[in-house]
């Protein structure tokens, strides 16, 4: 009964699990029916929202784009409207313009050109759109009297403003730049800073708008003129004030100033001090129209457009460089007359300027840089001419001393120094401060190879040969005219005087360097020349010493009487010499030796010799019997004749 208790439980076990396990499929069937009808209510909301969506879209897509449409027409009327208001403007610009236009830019520049713009827009407006409308017309002739008025405003501030620049700061400009140590800028304001601004607004316009280049024309008319009349100033101021004691400057410069040496004006001998001021107020105004003419290109570059500069500039200078030109060629022409004239210390006026002209030379090369070949050929024109005129003048000059035909008349009857000696070395001495131009004249005639790049040692050379010349023919000139003299005695006291005072004059200056570049020996030369002159003038004593000299006259023994022919030896003897010593005294006395040194000595050496003689002849026949009036023959004695001759060569004694 057991197993069968046992099977029993087991069946009751497995059916109570079979019960569960149904139980559970039963849970998990109701499950899944519920959960179906979940998925197909689900399913049928989203297929209800599906076709909501669709009917949604369906209604506004149709709705968006006719705002769409309406958002597009809005814009386009918008734009119409502010296309014809624009258009409309046009036709409003004369009337809105036509009163400022009318009254002119004057105070109100920037309003006015605002102007101008706008008529320029109306323009091209009707020109494109338009073009057979009357209010093109209207706009076309509003817009020309614009810019006529702009024109007469441009002419207008630049008449009312330019002013020239004073003769004092011109002088300061070249001052500041010649002579102090630390450069400072004096600047030059042309036109008023607000005047210059305008003036380039109105420039501008005018090449970008106006289409106008007269205005150019204007502004280099006008500034030349200012430019021309600075220099003309700065003339008439040396005319007025130059004098000895210097060219006026400005207090700010002559306070500057203190500290360093003035340049005191060089005094040239035999020059006329109103040529002297003429030369100097024309260097000035050289130097003067750099400076100017390098500040008038500055101001330039702001008004005149680039590609307009170089040829403005080459037209605004013109006037004062031809004035310039012109004032040298007037120079030289003088000169050329003064040549023929034979006034060589007239020609002296080239050298300072032609000096003056070749230093200035590179910095007017840089400020005409650009300009027109016609233009940057002008100082090397004159240059070359003041060159050719100054080597003629040189070579007249020495031509001149040499055939200088004044022998008969205006010879010094007392011998001294003849005024073409001293001519002659003046000119010479003046040439010492222009060596290096001199030497550049001639070596400028100069046809040979080495002369197309002469040096500075090659000019001096040439200038030595030239003086050398100078002195050469200066002493056959005077060999000639020393012949005028009847009298040896006096011909060889000339011929004296002028070597000495040549040789003084050389050893005293310069000269006898530049003598010595070609002539070692010149110096020993004209030494030996004055003490030939002077062996010959003490010839001219033999013939008082003759009288007296121990040839020919009478031997006798102490205490013997004379013979009557014996006697009358001595007296002709004694008599001859005081006539000869008279006769000598009177004439020589109004000779003149103007060397005080050399009149000393010449009448030293001669007092020396004379009274020696005469010494030596009273000693032997002073106390002979020879006469019953001794006194009547020994007229004088030893000291006296020394005293007489102490007196020569000097007309107050």
């Amino acid at each position: 009964m057991i197993p069968t208790e046992e099977a029993s439980a087991r069946r009751r076990e497995i059916e109570e699990k079979l019960k569960q396990e149904e139980e559970t499929l039963s849970f998990i069937r109701e499950s899944l029916e519920k959960s179906d009808q979940l998925t197909k209510n689900m399913v049928s909301i989203l297929s209800s929202f599906e076709s909501r969506l669709m009917k949604l879209e369906n209604s506004i897509i149709p709705v968006h784009k006719q705002t769409e449409n309406l958002q597009r027409l809005q814009e386009n009327v918008e734009k119409t409207l502010f296309c014809l208001d624009h258009v409309i403007s046009y036709y409003h610009v004369a009337k809105d313009t036509e009163k400022i236009i009318r009254e002119g830019p004057t105070g109100r520049l920037e309003e006015y050109l605002g102007c101008m713009a706008k008529i320029q827009k109306a323009v091209e407006y009707f020109q494109d759109n338009n073009p057979d409308s009357p209010e093109l017309n209207t706009v076309k002739l509003l817009f020309e009297k614009g810019k006529e008025s702009l024109e007469s405003e441009f002419r207008s501030l630049m008449t009312r403003h330019s002013k020239p620049v004073p003769p004092i700061l011109i002088l300061d400009l070249i001052s500041l730049d010649e002579e102090m140590e630390t450069q400072e800028d004096v600047t030059l304001e042309h036109l008023p800073e607000s005047v210059l601004q305008d003036i380039v607004r109105i420039s501008g316009w005018l090449v970008e708008y106006g289409r106008n280049q007269d205005f150019m024309n204007v502004y280099y008319q006008i500034r030349s003129s200012q430019l021309d009349r600075s220099i003309k100033g700065l003339k008439e101021h040396f005319r007025k004030n130059s004098s000895s004691s210097g060219v006026p400057y400005s207090p700010a410069i002559q306070n500057k100033r203190k500290d360093t040496p003035t340049k005191k004006p060089i005094k040239r001998p035999g020059r006329d001090d109103m040529l002297d001021m003429e030369i100097d107020a024309y260097i000035h105004c050289v130097s003067a129209f750099i400076k100017l003419a390098q500040s008038e290109y500055q101001l330039l570059t702001e008004i005149i457009p680039e590609h307009h500069q170089k040829k403005t500039f080459d037209s605004l200078i013109q006037e004062s460089l031809d004035n310039l030109m012109i004032e040298g060629d007037n120079i030289v022409s003088a000169a050329r007359k003064a040549i023929i004239r034979h006034d060589y210390s007239a020609v002296l006026t080239i050298f300072p300027i032609l000096r003056h002209l070749k230093q200035t030379k590179p910095e007017f090369d840089q400020v005409l840089q650009g300009t027109a070949a016609s233009t940057k050929n002008k100082l090397p024109s004159l240059i070359t001419s003041m060159e050719t005129t100054g080597a003629k003048a040189l070579e007249d000059f020495a031509d001149n001393i040499k055939n200088n035909p004044d022998k008969e008349y205006n010879m010094p009857k007392d011998g001294t120094v003849h005024e073409l000696t001293s001519n002659a070395i003046l000119f010479l001495q003046q040439l010492l401060e222009f060596q290096e131009t001199a030497g550049a004249m001639l070596a400028s005639q100069e046809t040979s190879s080495s002369a197309s790049s002469y040096s500075s040692e090659f000019s001096r050379r040439l200038l030595s040969t030239y003086i050398c010349k100078v002195l050469g023919n200066l002493q056959l000139n005077l060999l000639s005219k020393s012949k005028v003299y009847e009298d040896p005695a006096l011909s060889a006291i000339f011929l004296h005087n002028n070597y000495n005072y040549i040789l003084k004059s050389l050893e005293k200056s310069e000269l006898i360097q530049l003598v010595a570049v070609t002539q070692k020996t010149a110096e020993r030369s004209y030494r030996e020349h004055i003490e030939q002159q002077i062996l010959t003038y003490q010839r001219s004593w033999l013939k008082v010493t003759d009288y007296i000299s121990e040839r020919n006259l009478p031997v006798f023994q102490p205490g013997v009487k004379l013979k009557d022919k014996e006697r009358q030896v001595i007296k002709e003897r004694f008599k001859g010499f005081n006539d000869g010593l008279e006769e000598l005294c009177k004439i020589q006395k109004a000779w003149a030796i103007p060397d005080t040194e050399q009149r000393d000595k010449i009448r030293q050496a001669q007092k020396t010799i004379v009274q020696e003689i005469y010494a030596a002849f009273l000693n032997r026949y002073g106390n002979v019997p020879f006469t019953k009036n001794p006194e009547k023959y020994i007229k004088y004695r030893v000291e006296q004749v020394g005293e007489m001759i102490e007196k020569l060569f000097d007309t107050s004694a």
